[in-house]
């Protein structure tokens, strides 16, 4: 199969999707290799809590940006966004087609239409946010940012502090909401982008979530994050299934709470991730019951394409 283009097959979806399966399924076919868009999947220090690919489907296929970093070692979207161009340069030298894969929607968007332009702020106000953090806990920075930015409230992972302390301090620095930043330009890429997103039905998804940390747990979550406990605000480290376990570890609650508030948190994330998608990318959708004929749409979608 030859193309007069490079293409890029971005495979993404919320939390429990099952896009590793399809990832690798590509991967396959194609004989390519894949990039992973799961920004938590970057850091050895987590595995379980991540669900990273493990060995055997690493092997099926071969993924980078998995185990790449250190929980200590400061890692942005903007260096992803650099970092993963140039990796698919040397990819797209002996592929002509690449997958991506992941729950991570800034970062996807960062590989496919480059990042936003935001005011740079000063970083009195980011002390500012930061210190009224540690002061009245995560649920008042929640409360603030429903009421300064809703339309980035429900995109938001609202369990990490960093994402909402940045939003609020360029809300507070500019006076206009962060959402309004966002730009409607995008980036020129060297190569075409085919989007595919899966979906299940709410309740189907919302069980697939819950199956998912029984397994984590069943698999040593509670030793993984009790081994990171020490570390517990770094900025690798403030997301679900991590921050439910260290109040627990502080005992703020008992373990089966500990487990409803991950299955539920979970939950809220894969909702905004869907709300996310929705509003951002050129998608096509395919349900559980049609899954099995992405294969066959891919093909049918490059070989419509002009070939050398």
């Amino acid at each position: 199969m030859s193309f007069s283009n490079k293409y890029l097959i971005v495979v993404a979806g919320p939390t429990s999707a099952g896009k590793t399966e399809i990832a690798i399924q590509i991967a396959r076919h194609f004989k390519t290799e894949i990039i992973n868009a799961d920004s938590r999947q970057f850091y050895k220090e987590m595995s379980i809590g991540t669900a990273k690919p493990d060995l055997e489907e690493r092997t099926a296929a071969p993924h980078h940006f998995v185990d790449n970093l250190s929980i200590h070692q400061a890692y942005s979207v903007g260096d992803f966004e650099k970092d993963g161009l140039e990796k698919l340069d040397q990819l797209f030298q002996n592929h002509q087609i690449v997958v991506m894969s992941g729950g991570s929607g800034l970062y996807i968007k960062a590989i496919c239409e480059g990042l936003d332009k935001f005011p740079d702020v000063p970083i009195a106000y980011r002390e500012k946010w930061d210190a009224i953090f540690k002061e009245k806990g995560i649920d008042f920075l929640q409360e603030q940012l429903k009421i300064l930015d809703p339309e980035y409230y429900e995109e938001v992972d609202l369990n990490n502090p960093v994402r909402l302390i940045r939003a609020l301090s360029v809300s507070d620095f500019s006076g206009q909401a962060y959402s309004s930043f966002k730009s409607k330009e995008t980036a020129k890429r060297p190569f075409e982008i085919i989007q595919i997103l899966l979906e299940w039905p709410r309740e189907v998804l919302y069980e697939r979530i819950n199956k998912k940390v029984d397994w984590m747990i069943k698999e040593g979550l509670e030793e993984e994050v009790k081994r990171l406990h020490p570390y517990k605000d770094l900025q690798a480290l403030q997301t679900v299934a991590y921050s439910e376990f260290f109040e627990y570890f502080e005992g703020k609650y008992g373990l089966e709470e500990t487990i409803e508030k991950i299955k539920m948190n979970s939950r809220r994330f894969a909702k905004r991730q869907m709300t996310w998608f929705r509003k951002n990318g050129d998608w096509k959708v395919f349900g559980p019951e049609e899954r099995s004929g992405i294969i066959s749409w891919l093909e049918a979608r490059l070989n419509s394409q002009p070939n050398k």
